[in-house]
């Protein structure tokens, strides 16, 4: 990587930090996308900031020939695309060569979500006997009620399950607030796996349970990890029967919204609750808006049986 590439990519970071305030998860996935694109340009013999649109053409097709999905390199080009535009307004280029360079599809397949029955059945599988069991429960019943990112849902605070609270204050991306309604399910669920918390009596188990965590752990982040939700949630999946491959947290949201879609729900109030800033990440689930569209007019129009 040429030795003056570093120095640009950490001024981007830095503005993405204080000025967007962007999470630690969206920077490294920031950082990763751009130093591809410095050994893109090391490999080819140019500096990153002497690239041109041909260039950058080139890169996009590079990573979609290597098996990128098409979402990713989406997200790469977005992150060229505010890179040069800063190099711009920081007077290290006169204009942007990404301006016009534009992503593939990012959804050419459908999101993959979950039936209700087969939502059902992973929120009954854990052994609510156990407290490991009830945490597992609550972790499910709050992602498929609220649609939550996963890192959102980890990182929730222990005052979120608040007795008789309908609302919960959700951090998401660009440290921004909004808020997330609850259904009887998920209070329930929460409050029976605070109980079975409070109730521990080992010294170990009582420091968790005065952890400002809703779902605490010994790990440096004091809450327990995405990877390590993910994981358990694969074995719940396996253990009810769906393959494993086709269920993580993410699905779950897409569940969460697909479902709140096909019953009549508005996309704008889904954009909302998903915490999306672009109504256009919303319309990758306009599919089930269009088959609820076609249902109704089948079902409804009195010329439809003629």
């Amino acid at each position: 990587m040429p030795a003056d590439v570093t120095p640009l990519i950490d001024a981007y970071l830095t503005h993405l930090t204080v000025e967007r305030r962007l999470a630690a998860n969206s920077l490294e996935s920031y950082a990763r996308d751009l130093n591809q694109l410095a050994r893109f340009a090391s490999g080819h013999g140019r500096a990153v900031e002497a690239l041109e649109r041909p260039d950058l053409e080139r890169f996009v097709r590079e990573l979609m020939a290597a098996g990128r999905s098409p979402r990713s390199v989406a997200r790469e080009v977005a992150c060229l695309r505010g890179f040069y535009r800063f190099l711009v307004v920081d007077g290290r280029l006169t204009s942007s060569p990404a301006t016009d360079v534009r992503p593939p599809r990012a959804w050419q397949v459908l999101p993959t979500y979950l039936s209700v029955d087969e939502v059902d059945a992973l929120i009954a599988q854990p052994d609510v006997s156990t407290p490991r069991g009830l945490r597992d429960r609550a972790l499910i019943e709050l992602l498929y009620a609220t649609g939550l990112r996963v890192s959102e849902l980890v990182a929730l605070p222990r005052s979120a399950a608040q007795r008789d609270a309908r609302m919960i204050v959700v951090r998401g991306k660009g440290d921004k607030e909004r808020l997330v309604p609850l259904n009887d399910a998920s209070r329930q669920a929460m409050a029976d796996y605070l109980a079975a918390t409070d109730a521990l009596k080992t010294e170990k188990k009582k420091n968790a349970a005065n952890s400002k965590w809703l779902f605490p752990s010994s790990g440096e982040s004091g809450h327990l990890t995405r990877q390590h939700f993910a994981r358990d949630l694969k074995e719940l999946a396996s253990a009810s029967g769906l393959a494993p491959r086709l269920v993580s947290p993410h699905v779950l949201r897409h569940a969460f919204a697909s479902h709140l879609l096909h019953n009549g729900a508005d996309l704008r109030i889904v954009q909302t609750l998903l915490g999306h800033t672009d109504i256009s990440t919303t319309q990758i689930y306009t599919h089930v808006v269009e088959e609820r569209l076609k249902s109704l007019v089948r079902d409804l129009h009195p010329l439809a049986e003629k």
